[in-house]
Protein backbone atom coordinates (compact mmCIF):
# COMPACT_ATOMS: atom_id res chain seq x y z
CA UNK A 1 0.00 0.00 0.00
CA UNK A 2 2.81 2.44 0.81
CA UNK A 3 6.47 2.68 -0.03
CA UNK A 4 9.52 2.85 2.21
CA UNK A 5 12.79 3.87 0.56
CA UNK A 6 16.34 3.17 1.56
CA UNK A 7 19.44 4.62 -0.05
CA UNK A 8 22.46 2.43 -0.51
CA UNK A 9 25.29 1.91 -2.94
CA UNK A 10 22.57 0.58 -5.23
CA UNK A 11 20.13 2.65 -7.23
CA UNK A 12 17.16 3.64 -5.08
CA UNK A 13 14.12 1.43 -5.68
CA UNK A 14 10.53 1.80 -4.55
CA UNK A 15 7.95 -0.91 -4.11
CA UNK A 16 4.17 -0.56 -4.24
CA UNK A 17 1.44 -3.12 -3.60
CA UNK A 18 -2.27 -2.88 -4.41
CA UNK A 19 -5.25 -4.64 -2.81
CA UNK A 20 -5.19 -8.35 -3.67
CA UNK A 21 -7.91 -10.96 -3.53
CA UNK A 22 -8.54 -14.69 -3.48
CA UNK A 23 -9.12 -17.68 -1.22
CA UNK A 24 -6.99 -20.40 0.37
CA UNK A 25 -6.31 -22.21 -2.92
CA UNK A 26 -5.73 -19.14 -5.10
CA UNK A 27 -4.38 -15.85 -3.72
CA UNK A 28 -3.35 -12.95 -5.97
CA UNK A 29 -1.53 -9.68 -5.26
CA UNK A 30 -0.34 -7.09 -7.78
CA UNK A 31 2.26 -4.35 -7.47
CA UNK A 32 5.03 -2.39 -9.18
CA UNK A 33 8.73 -1.77 -8.73
CA UNK A 34 10.08 1.64 -9.70
CA UNK A 35 13.45 3.32 -9.95
CA UNK A 36 13.59 6.32 -7.64
CA UNK A 37 11.05 7.85 -5.27
CA UNK A 38 7.52 7.69 -6.71
CA UNK A 39 5.62 9.45 -3.92
CA UNK A 40 3.39 12.18 -5.39
CA UNK A 41 1.45 14.37 -2.97
CA UNK A 42 -2.03 15.39 -4.09
CA UNK A 43 -2.93 18.87 -2.77
CA UNK A 44 -6.66 18.73 -3.67
CA UNK A 45 -6.48 22.11 -5.31
CA UNK A 46 -8.55 23.62 -8.11
CA UNK A 47 -5.37 25.24 -9.34
CA UNK A 48 -4.73 24.01 -12.88
CA UNK A 49 -0.95 24.08 -12.53
CA UNK A 50 -0.93 22.14 -9.25
CA UNK A 51 -3.07 19.43 -10.84
CA UNK A 52 -0.77 19.34 -13.86
CA UNK A 53 2.21 18.96 -11.51
CA UNK A 54 0.54 16.04 -9.72
CA UNK A 55 -0.32 14.28 -12.99
CA UNK A 56 3.23 14.87 -14.20
CA UNK A 57 4.57 13.18 -11.05
CA UNK A 58 2.35 10.09 -11.26
CA UNK A 59 3.07 9.56 -14.96
CA UNK A 60 6.76 10.48 -14.75
CA UNK A 61 7.64 7.03 -13.43
CA UNK A 62 10.56 4.78 -14.26
CA UNK A 63 9.61 1.12 -14.00
CA UNK A 64 12.29 -1.26 -12.73
CA UNK A 65 12.27 -4.60 -14.61
CA UNK A 66 13.87 -7.90 -13.56
CA UNK A 67 13.87 -7.10 -9.83
CA UNK A 68 13.31 -9.99 -7.41
CA UNK A 69 10.66 -9.21 -4.79
CA UNK A 70 9.77 -11.19 -1.66
CA UNK A 71 6.36 -11.41 0.01
CA UNK A 72 5.49 -12.63 3.52
CA UNK A 73 1.97 -13.97 3.96
CA UNK A 74 1.37 -15.43 7.42
CA UNK A 75 4.99 -16.59 7.59
CA UNK A 76 4.91 -18.14 4.12
CA UNK A 77 7.50 -16.54 1.81
CA UNK A 78 6.75 -16.13 -1.91
CA UNK A 79 8.97 -14.47 -4.47
CA UNK A 80 8.52 -13.17 -7.98
CA UNK A 81 10.35 -10.96 -10.48
CA UNK A 82 9.12 -7.66 -11.90
CA UNK A 83 8.16 -7.61 -15.56
CA UNK A 84 9.42 -5.25 -18.25
CA UNK A 85 7.11 -2.45 -17.06
CA UNK A 86 7.92 -3.09 -13.39
CA UNK A 87 4.65 -4.95 -12.88
CA UNK A 88 4.47 -7.63 -10.16
CA UNK A 89 2.08 -10.52 -9.88
CA UNK A 90 2.16 -12.84 -6.89
CA UNK A 91 -0.10 -15.89 -7.16
CA UNK A 92 0.09 -18.70 -4.64
CA UNK A 93 -1.73 -21.33 -2.61
CA UNK A 94 -1.70 -20.85 1.14
CA UNK A 95 -0.20 -23.62 3.28
CA UNK A 96 -3.01 -23.09 5.80
CA UNK A 97 -6.70 -22.21 5.72
CA UNK A 98 -7.32 -18.49 5.13
CA UNK A 99 -10.35 -17.03 6.90
CA UNK A 100 -12.64 -14.60 5.10
CA UNK A 101 -11.69 -10.96 5.65
CA UNK A 102 -8.81 -8.56 5.05
CA UNK A 103 -5.28 -9.93 5.51
CA UNK A 104 -2.11 -7.85 5.73
CA UNK A 105 1.00 -8.83 3.75
CA UNK A 106 4.53 -7.45 3.81
CA UNK A 107 7.03 -7.37 0.98
CA UNK A 108 10.59 -6.26 0.35
CA UNK A 109 13.48 -6.06 -2.08
CA UNK A 110 16.94 -7.05 -0.93
CA UNK A 111 20.42 -7.05 -2.45
CA UNK A 112 22.71 -10.06 -2.80
CA UNK A 113 23.96 -9.54 0.76
CA UNK A 114 20.44 -9.49 2.23
CA UNK A 115 20.30 -5.74 2.81
CA UNK A 116 16.76 -4.36 2.49
CA UNK A 117 16.50 -1.86 -0.38
CA UNK A 118 12.74 -1.18 -0.27
CA UNK A 119 9.68 -2.37 1.65
CA UNK A 120 5.92 -2.15 1.26
CA UNK A 121 2.75 -3.58 2.75
CA UNK A 122 -0.54 -4.54 1.14
CA UNK A 123 -3.77 -6.36 1.81
CA UNK A 124 -5.50 -9.48 0.49
CA UNK A 125 -9.30 -9.59 0.58
CA UNK A 126 -10.91 -13.02 0.99
CA UNK A 127 -14.72 -12.92 0.58
CA UNK A 128 -17.22 -15.31 2.12
CA UNK A 129 -18.21 -17.94 -0.44
CA UNK A 130 -21.92 -17.15 0.02
CA UNK A 131 -21.46 -13.52 -0.86
CA UNK A 132 -22.46 -11.75 -4.06
CA UNK A 133 -19.60 -10.15 -6.02
CA UNK A 134 -19.93 -6.84 -7.86
CA UNK A 135 -17.72 -6.18 -10.90
CA UNK A 136 -17.80 -2.61 -12.18
CA UNK A 137 -16.14 -0.37 -14.69
CA UNK A 138 -15.21 3.09 -13.36
CA UNK A 139 -15.05 5.76 -16.08
CA UNK A 140 -18.55 6.81 -17.21
CA UNK A 141 -20.09 3.99 -15.18
CA UNK A 142 -19.35 5.37 -11.71
CA UNK A 143 -17.33 8.53 -12.38
CA UNK A 144 -18.19 11.12 -15.03
CA UNK A 145 -15.15 10.91 -17.32
CA UNK A 146 -16.06 11.46 -21.01
CA UNK A 147 -14.01 8.38 -21.92
CA UNK A 148 -14.84 8.53 -25.62
CA UNK A 149 -13.68 12.16 -25.96
CA UNK A 150 -9.97 12.55 -25.26
CA UNK A 151 -10.15 16.36 -24.94
CA UNK A 152 -12.89 16.34 -22.32
CA UNK A 153 -11.31 13.38 -20.52
CA UNK A 154 -8.00 15.23 -20.18
CA UNK A 155 -9.84 18.36 -19.05
CA UNK A 156 -11.41 16.37 -16.20
CA UNK A 157 -7.94 15.21 -15.15
CA UNK A 158 -6.28 18.63 -15.49
CA UNK A 159 -8.95 20.86 -13.96
CA UNK A 160 -10.30 18.59 -11.22
CA UNK A 161 -8.83 16.51 -8.41
CA UNK A 162 -10.21 13.35 -6.72
CA UNK A 163 -12.45 15.30 -4.35
CA UNK A 164 -14.07 17.37 -7.09
CA UNK A 165 -14.60 14.55 -9.57
CA UNK A 166 -18.28 13.69 -9.74
CA UNK A 167 -19.92 10.31 -9.50
CA UNK A 168 -23.29 9.75 -11.18
CA UNK A 169 -26.32 10.52 -8.98
CA UNK A 170 -27.68 7.37 -7.39
CA UNK A 171 -24.64 5.12 -7.96
CA UNK A 172 -23.55 5.43 -4.33
CA UNK A 173 -27.02 4.42 -3.14
CA UNK A 174 -27.15 1.47 -5.55
CA UNK A 175 -23.72 0.18 -4.55
CA UNK A 176 -24.43 0.55 -0.84
CA UNK A 177 -27.58 -1.55 -1.23
CA UNK A 178 -25.65 -4.18 -3.20
CA UNK A 179 -22.86 -4.18 -0.60
CA UNK A 180 -25.38 -5.50 1.94
CA UNK A 181 -27.52 -7.60 -0.43
CA UNK A 182 -28.18 -11.02 1.11
CA UNK A 183 -25.43 -10.48 3.70
CA UNK A 184 -24.70 -8.55 6.91
CA UNK A 185 -22.99 -5.26 7.65
CA UNK A 186 -19.91 -7.02 9.09
CA UNK A 187 -19.53 -9.11 5.91
CA UNK A 188 -20.19 -6.70 3.01
CA UNK A 189 -20.16 -8.06 -0.53
CA UNK A 190 -16.84 -7.60 -2.36
CA UNK A 191 -16.40 -5.08 -5.17
CA UNK A 192 -13.97 -5.45 -8.07
CA UNK A 193 -13.33 -2.29 -10.04
CA UNK A 194 -12.03 -3.25 -13.50
CA UNK A 195 -11.04 -0.17 -15.47
CA UNK A 196 -9.20 1.11 -18.52
CA UNK A 197 -7.55 3.68 -16.24
CA UNK A 198 -3.89 2.98 -15.58
CA UNK A 199 -2.19 1.85 -12.37
CA UNK A 200 -0.70 5.38 -12.24
CA UNK A 201 -4.15 6.58 -11.10
CA UNK A 202 -4.56 4.04 -8.28
CA UNK A 203 -4.20 6.49 -5.37
CA UNK A 204 -6.22 9.12 -7.27
CA UNK A 205 -9.12 6.68 -7.75
CA UNK A 206 -8.93 5.38 -4.17
CA UNK A 207 -9.31 8.92 -2.84
CA UNK A 208 -12.15 9.69 -5.26
CA UNK A 209 -14.01 6.59 -4.07
CA UNK A 210 -13.33 7.33 -0.39
CA UNK A 211 -14.46 10.94 -0.68
CA UNK A 212 -17.62 9.98 -2.58
CA UNK A 213 -18.42 7.26 0.01
CA UNK A 214 -18.33 4.43 -2.52
CA UNK A 215 -17.62 0.89 -1.28
CA UNK A 216 -13.98 -0.08 -0.91
CA UNK A 217 -12.84 -2.76 -3.30
CA UNK A 218 -10.08 -4.30 -5.34
CA UNK A 219 -8.91 -2.18 -8.27
CA UNK A 220 -7.82 -4.02 -11.41
CA UNK A 221 -6.40 -1.37 -13.69
CA UNK A 222 -4.70 -1.03 -17.04
CA UNK A 223 -0.97 -1.23 -17.80
CA UNK A 224 1.21 1.50 -16.35
CA UNK A 225 1.82 4.46 -18.66
CA UNK A 226 4.73 6.88 -18.76
CA UNK A 227 4.81 10.50 -19.93
CA UNK A 228 5.59 9.46 -23.51
CA UNK A 229 2.14 7.87 -23.91
CA UNK A 230 0.15 9.98 -21.45
CA UNK A 231 -2.27 11.18 -24.16
CA UNK A 232 -3.41 7.57 -24.57
CA UNK A 233 -4.58 7.43 -20.96
CA UNK A 234 -7.80 5.48 -20.45
CA UNK A 235 -7.44 3.47 -23.64
CA UNK A 236 -7.01 -0.28 -23.59
CA UNK A 237 -7.69 -3.22 -25.82
CA UNK A 238 -10.85 -5.27 -25.58
CA UNK A 239 -8.83 -8.36 -24.67
CA UNK A 240 -7.07 -6.89 -21.61
CA UNK A 241 -10.24 -5.95 -19.77
CA UNK A 242 -11.90 -9.23 -20.71
CA UNK A 243 -8.99 -11.22 -19.28
CA UNK A 244 -8.97 -9.30 -15.99
CA UNK A 245 -12.66 -10.01 -15.48
CA UNK A 246 -12.23 -13.67 -16.40
CA UNK A 247 -9.46 -14.01 -13.80
CA UNK A 248 -11.81 -12.77 -11.08
CA UNK A 249 -14.54 -15.24 -12.02
CA UNK A 250 -12.04 -18.09 -12.40
CA UNK A 251 -10.73 -17.32 -8.91
CA UNK A 252 -14.25 -17.56 -7.46
CA UNK A 253 -15.97 -20.21 -9.63
CA UNK A 254 -18.82 -20.71 -7.13
CA UNK A 255 -19.55 -17.01 -6.70
CA UNK A 256 -22.44 -15.08 -8.27
CA UNK A 257 -21.72 -11.66 -9.80
CA UNK A 258 -23.49 -8.44 -10.77
CA UNK A 259 -21.83 -6.46 -13.58
CA UNK A 260 -21.83 -2.70 -14.20
CA UNK A 261 -20.52 -0.93 -17.30
CA UNK A 262 -21.38 1.72 -19.86
CA UNK A 263 -21.57 2.10 -23.63
CA UNK A 264 -18.83 4.71 -24.08
CA UNK A 265 -16.48 1.96 -25.27
CA UNK A 266 -16.81 -1.85 -25.38
CA UNK A 267 -18.45 -2.90 -22.10
CA UNK A 268 -21.66 -4.24 -23.71
CA UNK A 269 -19.65 -6.50 -26.03
CA UNK A 270 -17.26 -7.61 -23.26
CA UNK A 271 -20.10 -8.44 -20.87
CA UNK A 272 -21.97 -10.37 -23.58
CA UNK A 273 -18.86 -12.52 -24.06
CA UNK A 274 -18.56 -13.01 -20.31
CA UNK A 275 -22.26 -13.94 -20.11
CA UNK A 276 -21.84 -16.56 -22.81
CA UNK A 277 -18.88 -18.20 -21.07
CA UNK A 278 -19.97 -17.81 -17.43
CA UNK A 279 -23.76 -17.64 -17.59
CA UNK A 280 -24.10 -19.67 -14.36
CA UNK A 281 -22.06 -17.05 -12.46
CA UNK A 282 -23.92 -13.89 -13.49
CA UNK A 283 -27.15 -12.70 -11.89
CA UNK A 284 -27.49 -9.27 -13.56
CA UNK A 285 -25.80 -6.88 -15.99
CA UNK A 286 -26.23 -3.09 -16.00
CA UNK A 287 -25.06 -0.84 -18.86
CA UNK A 288 -25.20 2.92 -18.40
CA UNK A 289 -26.28 4.71 -21.58
CA UNK A 290 -23.86 7.62 -22.02
CA UNK A 291 -23.72 7.64 -25.85
CA UNK A 292 -26.93 8.01 -27.82
CA UNK A 293 -25.18 6.86 -30.98
CA UNK A 294 -24.49 3.49 -29.30
CA UNK A 295 -28.04 2.72 -28.13
CA UNK A 296 -28.84 0.23 -30.89
CA UNK A 297 -25.52 -1.59 -30.52
CA UNK A 298 -25.99 -1.70 -26.74
CA UNK A 299 -29.51 -3.11 -27.04
CA UNK A 300 -28.21 -5.80 -29.37
CA UNK A 301 -25.80 -7.01 -26.67
CA UNK A 302 -28.42 -6.60 -23.93
CA UNK A 303 -30.68 -8.97 -25.90
CA UNK A 304 -27.82 -11.45 -26.25
CA UNK A 305 -27.30 -11.40 -22.48
CA UNK A 306 -31.03 -11.79 -21.86
CA UNK A 307 -31.01 -14.82 -24.16
CA UNK A 308 -28.79 -16.56 -21.58
CA UNK A 309 -31.57 -15.95 -19.01
CA UNK A 310 -29.56 -13.20 -17.33
CA UNK A 311 -31.44 -9.99 -16.45
CA UNK A 312 -29.79 -7.04 -18.20
CA UNK A 313 -30.67 -3.35 -18.37
CA UNK A 314 -29.58 -0.40 -20.49
CA UNK A 315 -30.25 2.60 -18.26
CA UNK A 316 -29.64 6.33 -18.07
CA UNK A 317 -30.42 6.99 -14.43
CA UNK A 318 -29.05 4.94 -11.51
CA UNK A 319 -32.42 5.06 -9.78
CA UNK A 320 -33.86 3.07 -12.72
CA UNK A 321 -31.20 0.45 -12.06
CA UNK A 322 -32.05 0.39 -8.34
CA UNK A 323 -35.70 -0.32 -9.13
CA UNK A 324 -34.64 -3.06 -11.54
CA UNK A 325 -32.47 -4.66 -8.82
CA UNK A 326 -35.46 -4.64 -6.48
CA UNK A 327 -37.67 -6.20 -9.17
CA UNK A 328 -35.31 -9.14 -9.74
CA UNK A 329 -34.86 -9.68 -6.01
CA UNK A 330 -31.28 -8.55 -5.42
CA UNK A 331 -32.46 -6.50 -2.45
CA UNK A 332 -35.70 -5.08 -1.03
Amino acid sequence: MFNIFKSSAHKTLSLKFYHGYGHTQNLVLYGHVFNGNTVAKQQYSNNFFKNIKYLYQIFNVKPAPAVEVFLNFNGFIIKTTSERDGFLKFQWTSNQHVEAGLHKVNGWIEDSEGEILAESEGYIYVPHITQLGIVSDIDDTIMISYSSKIGQRLRELFVKHPRTRKSFPGIKEHFKKLALAKTTIDQPNPFFYVSSSEWNLYEYLKEMFRYNELPEGTFLLNNLKTLSNFLKTGKTGHRGKLLRIMRVIDTFPNQKFVFFGDNSQLDPQIYAEIAQKYRQNIVAVYIRNVRRSKINDSLYYIEKINAYHIPALLYKNSFEAIEHSKTIGLFL
